[in-house]
């Protein structure tokens, strides 16, 4: 857990969030599912002019109306609750009630006008309207499609399951032209059209949940989903999003984003400080002990560049993570940063965009600082030649301190160690830091957020790289690690988690190459190639070559008597 000294900013902390739930209404058409929408008053507290969904908060009262309420056996009391929320609302807002008689007969529109709205400004109100007309909540037909939790860093706060039903036919939908203006129909993929012809604004819960909704054809394909989920009843996701600021303007993002992890590390509270452009000129501060300086190499294998990490502050000097290239001005910029007081330089490997600059940073320092690592194999290329000042043993501690004069509570707050734990697989001297103070991985080329790690054999090897990813597994565990920092890409949040997903989708890989060597027993790589990466595109192929090679390595070792 990264020591709260070291955040950059002073925390507050975030709104507390209120129980509500929506709904999504829903009907086939020829063109598709369509979904009810209607527009937010401009003065209301909340999301003023935005088009959503009929909804509001969850009144205390709305669980009195349970005995009128239809249940699935695999519905909750929670979910429930949240059912009879969500149809009182879209009762009060749009006049449109999800209801049934105890035969079965479906409410009609005549008993829907005769029930008062403007009265129904509690739950018992609108409960005994329906009790006097005999009427039972229909919502055992309700799912929950998503759930959703404002972010952090608003004033006014939700926790918000997003509902999904069919909307009861007979039925018009007519606004109460006091929190609700303008409902209408609408095609999820028109919907975002709109918004993004800046005609039809929505909120970005409200996005997301129609980039979604727009992947089924029909109303009964959705509620399938909600219905037959794999981990059983419940949302098919969940998310607090976070936001930073890109390009000049706020952007938000869920936790399958890659910018989610590097924004609940620089701001847990989700204050909007922290600017996720990929810039070259300056160092980004992270935290007060880490900064990154992203390299002028972007490419289809590098990303945005490799990033090279400077840890430490002032009172201790710095060790400088994966000097880069040898890029002159890259170079000059991390001896700015720097002040020039660097004492260690580590680089993860022996890979072109990774060690090459660690020589003239060196030589820049006026002391100059020793170079450490792992030497490169003989297995390494000729382009990947590296040999540091002294070789780094699995285990060792890189410690940063300030000087002894120092009081204990200061030195404590300043001291920086990194442990070191090699890691082939990607390269056969790679080894990945962890930063033990603040539970961080620097992970090198071995865990990379937004692609995936070629291993290239001789020198990568894909059981070394299993095998050192179960490792970086345990030592997160074991270490409190909560976030990865690559080589490449934004920080990653969820460390074990994220490695977990990573190891899965090799094995995921290696199942479909597999398959391709059955259905081709006497084909080539080159055979394999289309089959086993037919999702991937084809101007990848040449780098996913390298790959397939240490996969069937590795198959045709373990197949072997």
């Amino acid at each position: 857990m990264v020591r709260p000294t070291q955040l950059l900013h002073p925390q507050r902390e975030p709104a507390p969030v209120r129980a509500a739930a929506t709904v999504l209404l829903l009907r086939d058409t020829p063109e598709g599912v369509e979904v009810l929408m209607t527009r937010r008053s401009s003065t209301a507290s909340f999301a003023p002019g935005a088009y959503v969904f009929p909804g509001g908060r969850i009144d205390e009262g709305d669980t009195t109306a349970r005995s009128i309420a239809t249940r699935r056996r695999t519905q909750s009391r929670v979910q429930l609750t949240q059912a009879i929320a969500a149809i009182r609302e879209s009762f009060e807002e749009l006049g449109v009630l999800l209801a049934h008689h105890p035969d079965g007969r479906p409410v009609s529109a005549e008993e829907v006008a005769s029930m008062d709205r403007s009265t129904a400004t509690t739950t018992v109100a609108f409960a005994d309207q329906c009790v006097e007309r005999g009427l039972l909540l229909s919502t055992d037909k309700v799912y929950t499609f998503a759930h959703w939790i404002t972010d952090r860093d608003l004033p006014k706060r939700f926790d918000v399951p997003f509902l999904v039903a069919r909307m009861p036919e007979g039925q018009t939908p007519t606004a109460d032209e006091t929190e609700q203006f303008e409902p209408c129909w609408v095609r999820p993929s028109d919907a975002l059209a709109r918004h993004a012809a800046g005609s039809f604004f929505m909120i970005f819960p409200t996005l997301r949940t129609l980039e979604r909704l727009a992947a089924y054809k029909t109303v009964d394909a959705v509620l399938d989903a909600c219905a037959n989920r794999h981990a059983g009843e419940g949302p098919l996701w969940t998310s607090c999003p976070r936001a930073g600021m890109l390009a000049g303007q706020e952007a938000r993002y869920m936790e399958a984003d890659s910018p989610y992890g590097e924004l609940a590390m620089v701001s847990p509270d989700g204050q909007i400080v922290h600017a996720l452009d990929w810039q070259n000129e300056h160092a980004v501060p992270l935290l007060k002990n880490v900064q990154r300086l992203t390299a002028p190499n972007p490419s289809a294998m590098t990303g945005p560049g490799t990033n090279t990490y400077i840890v430490g502050d002032a009172a201790t000097g710095y060790i400088v993570i994966d000097p880069g290239p040898n890029d002159f001005d890259h170079i000059g910029r991390l001896w700015r940063a720097t002040r020039g007081d660097i004492r260690l330089i580590v680089c993860t490997h022996s890979h072109a965009d990774h060690s090459p600059g660690a020589l003239p940073l060196q030589k820049l320092c006026k002391t100059q600082p020793p170079i450490l690592g792992l030497a490169s194999r003989p297995t390494a290329r000729s382009t990947a030649r590296f040999t540091p000042d002294r070789e780094l043993k699995d285990g060792e501690r890189l410690i940063l301190a300030p000087q002894p004069s120092t009081d204990k509570g200061e030195a404590a707050a300043h001291t920086h160690t990194l442990r070191v734990v090699h890691t082939p697989g990607h390269a056969a001297n790679h080894l990945c830091l962890v930063l033990e103070e603040d539970g961080l991985l620097f992970s090198g080329d071995h865990v990379l957020n937004g692609s995936t790690t070629v291993v290239d054999p001789p020198d990568g090897n894909m059981n070394a790289y299993l095998d050192s990813l179960d490792k970086l597994d345990a030592t997160c565990a074991e270490g409190g690690v909560a976030f990865i920092l690559p080589a490449h890409g934004y920080v990653l949040g969820e460390a074990r988690a994220a490695i977990a997903h990573l190891k899965a989708h090799r094995l995921k890989r290696e199942a479909r190459i597999a398959a391709a060597m059955r259905q081709l027993p006497q084909g080539t790589p080159e055979d394999w190639l289309p089959i086993a990466y037919s999702d991937v595109p084809e101007r990848m192929w040449p780098v996913a070559a390298r790959s397939l090679a240490a996969h069937v390595e590795r198959i045709q070792q373990s197949t072997k008597p």
